[in-house]
């Protein structure tokens, strides 16, 4: 069985690597970006199945991201995270079509349980 991919993106490194480690071991393979820009140049040179990023980041947040995946047909599943949440930020994530919203600081259990139910269900996932 081919390992699933996944993006993190977070401009914070020690939550990228953290992230990156955690999912690695799990059996994902993982690439990260420190930025929304690079975030959309590794989605249009990968196929992801997953992608977790950060909301809060300089040039291009969370949102954007997600927003510019949509434009692109690109309907790869997409869970935000945050250490700043906000109802219309969750809102508009939403609507958007994000598959889930966190909050900082990220329980591992949590982690699983919406990786593996984005995984399955989302529709990009064949």
């Amino acid at each position: 069985m081919v390992p699933k991919r996944v993006l993190v993106v977070d401009d914070e490194q020690n939550s990228r690597e953290g992230l990156s480690k955690i999912l690695t071991k799990e059996g994902y393979t993982v690439h990260t970006a420190e930025n929304g820009k690079k975030a959309l140049i590794e989605a249009e040179n990968n196929d992801f199945d997953l992608i977790i990023t950060d909301l809060r980041m300089p040039e291009m947040d969370g949102i954007e991201v997600l927003e510019k995946l949509r434009n692109k047909n690109k309907n790869i599943g997409v869970v935000i995270v945050t250490a700043y949440g906000e109802v219309n930020s969750y809102l508009k994530a939403m609507n958007l079509g994000a598959f889930e919203y966190l909050n900082k600081p990220i329980h591992l259990e949590e982690l699983r349980r919406v990786i593996n139910k984005a995984l399955h269900e989302s529709p990009s996932v064949s």
